[in-house]
């Protein structure tokens, strides 16, 4: 089992704390929040895991060379230029030991109750599959009763993204994002004609037409964002309780 850990965000929500530190090594409960999402992993079985760095990254090298978490580390280093997340993906694919075994992909700054173990066993047999709930959010992915992605749309702008020239929106059921998915392998040749640096939903969108990617709805997810300096003050309680 194997994940990226993306941790190679600027961190701006949380300025003043990323003005020193990278949102990587900011703490809840007395811990870097790098080291938390490390431990779940760890927990769930992850062997190897590949971490990006921009922001303060030589203060993530610096943490990961002192600390042994009982697991594979290897670091992509984007600190000339910030790529994110399908761009961060893309470059760390030569990190990745040869193998067609999915890879769990989970940003830094989210805390959540998800069975890692258990989502990634069930996303195996897909070129990828989000998680996501039914939570109040400003953007949303629409699938259909297949549970395969065919919209996007930011509630309030109006901005809708899709392949489909005919969507309707009304006929998908809206899901909130969680920042963990299962990637597969075989979508890396998709990623070819892709620039250097892009989204991983805006690549989902853009090759939702050509190959299935779906969904894992957990109607009882508990997740917080720490991203933010709002949520960073609950994080320690929400930690506790999960």
């Amino acid at each position: 089992m194997r994940a990226m850990l993306f941790a190679a965000g600027k961190g701006t929500r949380l300025r003043p704390i990323t003005n020193k530190i990278p949102k990587a090594l900011v703490p809840v409960a007395g811990k870097p929040l790098l080291a938390i999402v490390i431990e779940r992993l760890r927990n769930a079985g992850v062997k190897e895991i590949v971490v990006n760095v921009h922001h303060f990254g030589e203060q993530i090298l610096d943490y990961l060379s002192k600390n042994d978490f009982g697991v594979d580390i290897s670091v992509s280093d984007e600190r000339a230029d910030l790529l994110d997340t399908g761009g961060g993906l893309k470059k760390a694919i030569s990190l990745f030991s040869s193998s067609n075994e999915p890879i769990l992909l989970h940003n830094v700054d989210i805390l959540s109750n998800a069975d890692l173990a258990s989502f990634y066993t069930k996303s195996g047999e897909e070129a990828a599959t989000l998680l996501v709930s039914s939570r109040k959010t400003s953007r949303y992915l629409f699938f259909d009763e297949n549970n395969c992605l065919r919209a996007w749309q930011n509630v309030k702008t109006g901005e809708m993204r899709s392949p489909y020239t005919d969507i309707d929106l009304k006929c998908l059921r809206p899901y909130a994002f969680s920042g963990i998915h299962c990637f597969s392998p075989l979508l890396f040749p998709f990623m070819e004609s892709f620039a250097e640096r892009f989204s991983l939903i805006d690549f989902y969108l853009q090759v939702c037409d050509k190959v299935d990617i779906k969904c894992e709805v957990k109607s009882d997810l508990k997740l917080l964002d720490v991203g933010k300096i709002d949520t960073l003050q609950s994080a320690d309680e929400f930690l506790l309780d999960l």
